[in-house]
């Protein structure tokens, strides 16, 4: 049943978007390495993985032409995007298998310097998976193309990862990804 449910969100959200499962697959691949540097037990890797395959379920309430738009978002546009973390938040907490990856989902477009959303956190008050996906996600978002620019070499994101090291990511967990899981070979 957890395997089937599983299913049919990651299906609702492709046909949402055709990139988001190729973005996961790439997020989990990246968010394993970060996790096994940091020495994490299995358990927590398969939950970042997961998350990393969920963090963005709360997209499939938006519209397409909001997600695919070619150029900038409006300020209404905008707000809308910035609910998805809430979204996926209520989507994992009503099914039980789930729930206990709900907070992560929440915090994952929270800020180290607490200018993130939807809460503010910052520093460590950010869940350690949310911290560990927020870089990924950004990186991946970086290194593809998207509807409104083209992507950026990989060692321009990870420039730009160490550049907002301290202020958008956990200090020590960018400079991990970056000099670690990247090799520094960029």
């Amino acid at each position: 049943m957890h395997s089937s449910i599983l299913s049919s969100i990651k299906t609702t959200m492709s046909e949402k978007n055709y990139a988001t499962k190729s973005h996961a697959d790439r997020l989990a691949k990246l968010s394993r390495k970060l996790g096994e540097e940091l020495r994490l037990p299995e358990r927590v890797i398969d939950e970042i993985e997961l998350v990393s395959t969920l963090h963005d379920i709360g997209k499939i309430s938006l519209d397409e032409k909001i997600l695919n738009k070619p150029g900038p978002l409006n300020n209404e546009e905008w707000q809308e995007i910035q609910k998805h973390p809430e979204v996926g938040f209520r989507i994992a907490n009503a099914i039980s298998e789930l729930q206990h990856l709900s907070e992560y989902i929440l915090c994952h477009h929270e800020r180290w310097d607490g200018t993130g959303y939807p809460q503010g956190l910052s520093g460590e008050d950010i869940p350690l998976i949310s911290r560990i996906i927020a870089i990924t996600d950004a990186f991946d978002a970086m290194t593809q193309d998207r509807p409104y620019r083209k992507a950026m070499s990989e060692g321009a994101a990870a420039a730009e990862i160490e550049r907002n090291s301290g202020t958008q990511f956990n200090p020590d967990l960018a400079y991990i990804f970056t000099r670690k899981v990247l090799d520094g070979n960029y």
